[in-house]
């Protein structure tokens, strides 16, 4: 009977191979992971910073915005939400963008807080971004659907869910 020692993680190789095209597989949505993360923290901080953005009425406040769009949305519904009380929609989005990049980033949950992040974009795409004429200029539906493979795929290297799921398995 052989026993060999195990120098890589089990969440590192059990479908995928160890040759190139195994680790560019497993790897390969990293910069998506990355890029996406980084952006909804900036995005955040961004709102959270400025403080023009969090507040009801003038130049470059959530409330303006809200206003502008509303009319032009594809769920005015959704706007009208928002414009009950926009300081508070304002901050709920950037926490919720701060929140989603973490996660990301960390890889802490991340097929919520991918999901996140596409619900995020999604109601931007129908409210902010819907009346964007060719429809592919605006970027809320690219980062919708850039989400989705985090959605299905969550992450598998270099995240706190991939080392929390090693520590089960070698616990058992």
């Amino acid at each position: 009977m052989t026993h060999v020692y195990r120098t890589t993680a089990t969440y590192a190789t059990d479908d995928v191979g160890t040759d190139w095209k195994g680790r560019a597989a497993r790897y390969s949505l990293l910069p998506l992971r990355l890029f996406l993360g980084v952006t909804f923290v900036y995005a955040g901080l961004d709102k959270l910073l400025d403080s023009a953005f969090i507040s009801a009425s003038g130049t470059g406040s959530i409330g303006e915005l809200m206003a502008t769009v509303r009319n032009s949305s594809a769920v005015p519904a959704l706007v009208d939400m928002a414009l009950k009380s926009p300081e508070g929609f304002g901050y709920a989005m950037a926490f919720g963008e701060l929140a989603v990049g973490i996660g990301t980033l960390l890889g802490l949950f991340a097929r919520l807080a991918a999901l996140g992040g596409a619900l995020i974009s999604l109601s931007l795409w129908l409210t902010v971004s819907w009346q964007t004429e060719p429809y592919y200029y605006g970027n809320d539906l690219a980062y919708l659907v850039a989400w989705l493979p985090l959605v299905l795929a969550g992450a598998s290297v270099f995240s706190l869910d991939a080392a929390i799921a090693e520590r089960r398995r070698r616990s058992r």
